[in-house]
């Protein structure tokens, strides 16, 4: 059996749970190929969850998870959904992590949040697949958070998907609230993006899909964040490090020249980019 194919998914705000857009057909779109490829179960880095402390990540190890509340949508669009969080997913995180000198320590208490949970149901609105969830480190250094995805990259191989779920560009500072506020429109753009989220966002795709996978994906990644425009795009370093980790994920040798498809965007509120990029793809079922 091949590798499993990688997501780094936009998540944006809250309303791309309640609005329809490109993002969510292309969610559908790869939850359904998951499914007919009958995967074991989902792993997910969000930017919403980190640890504290130095070489430290938390895993979701809570049997019977809440969900944090979602500001501007209907509670009906997500309260009946079920979660079901993956235990002896979990316990092999836990061990592989620390294992390989990563502090990672069980959190039974953690409530999931509208990072993973809003791609969750939009991937697999009928039923959501076992999943685990892998915390950030509150630091924010990009080569933790790679080597983070390099440990769990092996899980690839056993048909589990990995999921990164943050933001190409995502700096609330700078996003245009008033549409949202008042009409309840998150796509309403009364402008053009400002230039340096444009630029950024340009940035992203280049490095995604011009350096495929491989050890050059990584190194790309982490360049961004010495970027120019990376404080325009990203007011903090929480909505990145999922790219971070889908790279490290992705980043092996075996990785180069691997596929990458930008399957769609959607700007919100003016300023925010929701690009969503698919790494590899699913083995041919024969």
């Amino acid at each position: 059996m091949g590798l499993a194919p990688v997501h780094f998914f936009s998540h944006g705000s809250t309303m791309m749970l309640g609005e329809e857009s490109r993002s969510a057909d292309y969610w559908k779109k790869c939850g359904d190929e998951a499914l007919a490829s009958r995967i074991r179960g989902v792993i997910m880095m969000g930017a919403h969850w980190d640890a504290r402390g130095p070489n430290r990540v938390d895993v979701s190890m809570n049997p019977s998870p809440a969900k944090s509340p979602v500001a501007y949508v209907h509670p009906s669009k997500y309260k009946e959904y079920k979660l079901n969080p993956d235990l002896s997913t979990g316990k092999r995180c836990l061990s592989l992590l620390n294992a390989s000198g990563i502090n990672a320590q069980p959190n039974e208490k953690f409530d999931w949040i509208h990072d993973t949970y809003l791609i969750l149901i939009r991937m697999f609105p009928n039923k959501c697949p076992p999943t685990t969830i892998i915390s950030m480190n509150s630091r924010f250094d990009p080569h933790f958070h790679l080597k983070v995805g390099s440990i769990l990259r092996p899980l690839r191989a056993e048909n589990f998907l990995l999921i990164g779920t943050g933001g190409a560009v995502h700096n609330l500072y700078r996003n245009r609230w008033g549409p949202m506020l008042q009409y309840s429109d998150n796509f309403a753009q009364p402008t053009p993006p400002e230039a340096p989220m444009l630029e950024f966002r340009q940035s992203v795709e280049d490095v995604f899909m011009r350096n495929g996978g491989g050890p050059k994906l990584r190194r790309a990644v982490t360049r961004l964040m010495k970027h120019p425009m990376f404080r325009d795009a990203h007011g903090t370093d929480d909505h990145f490090m999922a790219a971070l980790f889908v790279a490290g994920v992705c980043g092996d040798d075996d990785d180069e020249g691997m596929e990458v498809v930008l399957g769609a965007e959607d700007w919100e509120l003016t300023n925010m980019c929701n690009s969503q990029f698919t790494l590899g793809h699913w083995p041919k079922r024969i």
